[in-house]
């Protein structure tokens, strides 16, 4: 009998080498058999999240963190002017060379809140989007 993961469709992917020594580190670090198993992790847990966020409803309080390189400073900014009837408090911090993490403090309609972290999390420019709903 055949194992599952002979039946699994294959989907190529490029990462680029900084990716690659990350996944690599994981791998060693938490014991993951190997590359793939490492990334459909990564996939289950993305997926997880966006059923999370896509199950909010109604009015809502959440944090946003949003962590990317100096250099995307315009971008965030734009995406916070399109969504500043939610903002309550924006908390701006260097942390770490030229990253920032900027810290949201939202209020509103969790769609529309959803539809914010979509806009950063769907940004190639952002290194990390986490949100957290109460």
């Amino acid at each position: 009998m055949l194992n599952n993961i002979e039946h699994m469709p294959i989907v190529s992917i490029s990462l680029n080498d900084e990716i690659l020594a990350e996944i690599d580190k994981l791998q060693k670090n938490m014991g993951f058999s190997g590359r793939s198993e490492i990334i459909r992790a990564g996939i289950r847990n993305l997926v997880s999240e966006e059923k999370q966020r896509a199950n909010l409803t109604g009015q809502i309080h959440a944090i946003l963190m949003v962590i990317h390189d100096e250099e995307s400073e315009q971008v965030v900014t734009g995406i916070k002017h399109n969504h500043e009837d939610l903002i309550g408090t924006h908390l701006h911090s260097k942390v770490d060379g030229n990253k920032c993490m900027e810290l949201f403090l939202l209020h509103g309609d969790a769609q529309k809140i959803g539809m914010m972290t979509t806009d950063f999390k769907t940004n190639r420019k952002m290194e990390n989007v986490k949100l957290v709903s109460m």
